[in-house]
């Protein structure tokens, strides 16, 4: 009787979940990915930043399955663990609290304050704009270590998309935007605004990169496949024939 007692309890012991002790992540990865960042990231799930993930996890063996949402939905996901990592993510002070980041970045961006040629703006740089100069930005997006500063003299108007802003600059509802570069340009080429929509200066410039969950055990192992495969590309060459050929 006693024998078969321990022999139940033996049983009962090894169908309890344990704690993993994987040293490498699962072979697949489920992302968030914003929907409204091209050429790096859009509605369709296109772009360069789906590119360089895909490929760099495919050196390690691991599938990308991406969730394509609004940017700011997509942070509040991986903060609550419901996706493992999120897509193009500014590694700043900001940031670095609430995230896992590896050492790789994507890719570094630039990023400017845009206005309505109709209004041009009276400031030359960005610490010379007006008290209560209204600026548009895209709701969760960073902005760079001196934007909190920066912010307290602005008046903000937040909204989804890039589409968005140019809309409030031909509309006169905001006096500048701010804008990242590469998107701007290819927006601005799509909407057809490229006479009525300019560059003034600079914002600040972004290490853009594929930020984890902290909520996710596996997080660290993955930050660490991921540096590995766009280490090897960047060797391999490939890394430089997606960014050509997307246009970058």
């Amino acid at each position: 009787m006693r024998s078969g007692i321990i022999a139940v309890l033996i049983c009962f012991l090894c169908i309890l979940p344990t704690k993993s002790t994987r040293a490498t992540p699962q072979n697949k990865v489920l992302l968030a990915a914003e929907d409204s960042w091209p050429p790096f990231a859009d509605r369709t799930g296109q772009g360069l930043s789906h590119q360089l993930i895909a490929a760099a996890f495919s050196i390690e063996h691991i599938q990308v399955e991406s969730l394509v949402v609004p940017y700011s939905r997509a942070l509040m996901m991986a903060r609550k663990g419901q996706v493992q990592g999120v897509f193009n993510v500014t590694r700043e002070r900001s940031t670095e609290a609430g995230f896992l980041f590896g050492e790789e970045p994507l890719f570094i961006a630039n990023a400017s304050f845009y206005y309505n040629k109709n209004r041009p703006l009276s400031a030359q740089n960005k610490w010379q704009l007006p008290r209560g100069t209204v600026v548009g930005v895209i709701k969760g997006y960073e902005y760079g270590d001196e934007f909190a500063k920066l912010s307290k003299q602005l008046q903000l108007v937040q909204v989804a998309s890039q589409e968005q802003l140019l809309n409030l600059l031909l509309l006169n509802r905001i006096d500048a935007a701010i804008m990242f570069d590469k998107v701007a340009e290819g927006v601005i080429k799509r909407m057809g605004v490229k006479e009525e929509i300019l560059p003034a200066f600079p914002n600040h410039q972004s290490r853009i990169f594929l930020a984890f969950s902290l909520q996710d055990a596996d997080s660290p192992a993955l930050a660490k496949a991921l540096d590995k495969g766009l280490r090897q590309m960047k060797q391999s060459g490939q890394y430089q024939q997606i960014i050509n050929n997307g246009r970058f």
